[in-house]
């Protein structure tokens, strides 16, 4: 089984374009989106129209769940109040509703190995901010919650929002792709055991 995985768009539809083609012509059989269509560029609805109809997994990210509920959500981004608020005044109802129907997580097995995808790792899967804080990273709590019986219960855990690619154990984190150093990540799951690599995107064409 080859699975194909991407992150953060935060705006950018050439960036999602560019990457949904590369990955195309890897002929997945499972394509994940891990989450954050809106903040930073300026064609957010049009990167939820394109995720729409390319009919693969999308989790939910931070940037999702500030869409849906409004940044009260997490108290280090009232800053992004004002934008927030405008996108979910701009957001039709069906567009909402796709928002709210996306996962927090999917989980795969193939050949008996566990894979589960996440925009982050979780503090609380079920607080209204479920996600470590990215302080986490350097503060230990992110190493901590990598030897947790719950992570490690998975052959492989991948996440993107920290938007760089680093492995951590079982854990890999993929770059964001509407950003500078984007890339995508390639999963085999077969018989022998579960392999990954990073691919840039690449933006010449």
């Amino acid at each position: 089984m080859k699975i194909a995985v991407f992150s953060d768009v935060h705006g950018n539809l050439k960036a999602l374009k560019k990457v949904l083609e590369q990955i195309r012509e890897k002929a997945p059989d499972l394509t994940v989106f891990l989450g954050d269509i809106f903040q930073r560029g300026n064609e957010e609805t049009e990167c939820l129209e394109l995720l729409k109809a390319s009919e693969i997994v999308c989790l939910k990210g931070n940037c999702e769940l500030y869409a849906e509920h409004g940044v009260d959500v997490d108290p280090d981004v009232e800053h992004l109040r004002s934008y927030y608020d405008g996108i979910r005044e701009k957001l039709t109802d069906e567009q909402m509703q796709f928002i709210k129907q996306m996962p927090l997580y999917y989980e795969s097995e193939c050949h008996g190995h566990k894979i589960r995808f996440s925009h982050f790792l979780f503090l609380d899967v079920n607080a209204p901010y479920p996600f470590l804080p990215l302080s986490s990273l350097k503060n230990g709590e992110f190493d901590k919650a990598c030897e947790s019986e719950e992570v490690k219960g998975y052959d492989l855990v991948v996440v993107g929002h920290c938007h760089e690619n680093f492995v951590k154990g079982n854990v890999v984190s993929v770059s964001a792709s509407g950003l500078e150093g984007a890339s995508y990540l390639i999963i085999e799951d077969n018989e022998n055991g579960v392999s990954f690599e990073h691919s840039s995107v690449d933006q010449s064409c």
